[in-house]
């Protein structure tokens, strides 16, 4: 989803969210939008982060905190990961 030469500006996959605080766990998305059931914050890890080295997967502590995200939005950022512990917000679905 979004403005790429090769791809749609609508999602074609969609997938239910499971947050996780295990980065290994939590990339279940990679690369998708998210569409917000029950509004919250939604903790995330924007797509393309790696760890301050630059060689290895993002820490937990990288993870941006969107507050107040309301019921029924879509969340226009792509991520990779979406953390458990800073999100209230449930029954998202991750859109590519």
């Amino acid at each position: 989803m979004g403005q790429y030469a090769n791809q749609p500006d609508f999602g074609t996959e969609a997938k239910v969210v499971v947050t996780s605080d295990t980065i290994a766990f939590a990339k279940n998305i990679q690369g998708a939008c998210l569409y917000i059931g029950v509004g919250g914050d939604v903790s995330v890890i924007l797509s393309g982060v790696t760890n301050a080295a630059g060689d290895g997967p993002p820490l937990a502590a990288q993870a941006i905190v969107f507050k107040g995200v309301p019921a029924g939005s879509i969340l226009p950022v792509i991520v990779d990961y979406v953390l458990a512990t800073g999100t209230t917000a449930t029954d998202m679905i991750a859109l590519k």
